[in-house]
């Protein structure tokens, strides 16, 4: 089993997606303490998106945020590097498409809304990828990341900390087929930007209107930008 470094090589990042793609879903589940459901239902509202929308996940997976996505009628397409994870995610009929958030294959302009969960921390330059999706987004049209982040509560951020490096590696063992892979996880979102620092980078990729709020206490945080009139 491979798992990736926090120089998140592309081909490491997508061997190590591949190598956990069977029970992705559960193990999230299972580490989250189940809130993952809500964070994905957080995002589909955060979108505000309408049955005349058409959206893009990036880094989706097994398109199980996509499918939270479609709840709202909206013509929403799956897209990711990992093939292993998309062919995990085929049983849920959606439209899926393989691809990399650097270079997405699609026209300018072809998305009313495009959105990333958990899945920017992953990139291996995230200015580029925050461009890139700007570029496929119409003008007017706008961007949610959902995307860990840092506690706003000291207390709470050293308790997480410990979770992080401490437990998740042994609830991994359990029920991850690569558990390894989770080591990186535990290190990668305490050296992720906090919420101002991320809101800075999706500004200065061109994106205006940028606002975040923070949920679960800042385990996550969800930013939210349009991209301007041209």
């Amino acid at each position: 089993m491979t798992r990736a470094t926090l120089d998140k090589q592309p081909h490491e990042v997508a061997a190590m997606f591949d190598g956990v793609a069977q029970h992705y879903d559960r193990t999230n589940t299972v580490l989250a303490f189940a809130m993952d459901r809500a964070w994905r239902r957080a995002t589909r509202r955060a979108l505000a998106l309408t049955s005349a929308d058409r959206c893009l996940d990036v880094a989706a997976g097994t398109a199980v945020s996509t499918e939270e996505l479609a709840l709202s009628g909206a013509d929403v397409v799956a897209c990711d590097f990992s093939l292993g994870m998309l062919r995990a995610g085929r049983s849920r009929g959606l439209p899926m498409i393989a691809g990399d958030a650097l270079h997405l294959p699609f026209v300018d302009g072809a998305f009313d809304a495009v959105t990333i969960s958990f899945g920017l921390r992953n990139v291996v330059d995230v200015p580029a990828a925050l461009r890139e999706f700007a570029r496929v987004t119409r003008p007017g049209g706008r961007l949610v990341v959902c995307e860990f982040s840092h506690p706003t509560w000291a207390p709470f951020r050293t308790v997480y900390s410990e979770y992080l490096m401490r437990a998740i590696p042994p609830v991994a063992r359990a029920v991850s087929s690569n558990p390894d892979a989770y080591v990186y996880l535990a290190e990668s979102i305490p050296a992720w930007p906090n919420q101002e620092a991320l809101a800075g980078r999706i500004a200065a990729a061109g994106w205006s209107q940028v606002a975040w709020r923070s949920l679960t206490g800042g385990i996550v945080a969800l930013h939210r930008a349009v991209k301007p009139a041209e």
